[in-house]
């Protein structure tokens, strides 16, 4: 059973499969398509942090960092580990890799697409 963004392909038709689909990777996407959540991802993709190394590591304020992983730890796309009085926050690179594939996938689909993906 593929369970890409969390819906079982192999239990619904295929427009309910588009809807099912589309309504679960918007909510992911939406998380990444915000700059300061998307670099926030890419610190995270460095390694684990807590939120003094991001508004460090970043500028940004502490509520303004921790406003901002509130939606990728909603969306799966970073954990929380407490450290002593801290969280540490990891990337999930699953989470991640779940929404870029069905992109990849979406892009590949139409023959300019295949070609686009598969130019040197």
């Amino acid at each position: 059973m593929d369970t890409t963004i969390g819906v079982a392909r192999q239990d619904l038709s295929p427009s309910e499969n588009l809807v099912e689909r589309a309504q679960a990777l918007a909510p992911v996407l939406r998380a990444l398509g915000d700059p300061t959540r998307l670099q926030l991802a890419l610190l995270l993709a460095e390694g684990p942090h807590t939120v003094r190394e991001m508004t460090d590591a970043t500028g940004l304020h502490q509520t303004l960092v921790s406003h901002h992983l509130a939606p990728l730890r909603e969306n799966g796309l970073v954990t929380v580990t407490p450290r002593g009085r801290s969280n540490v926050y990891t990337l999930c690179c699953e989470s991640v890799a779940a929404p870029v594939q069905l992109l990849a996938t979406l892009a590949a689909s139409s023959p300019e697409g295949a070609a686009a993906c598969c130019a040197t």
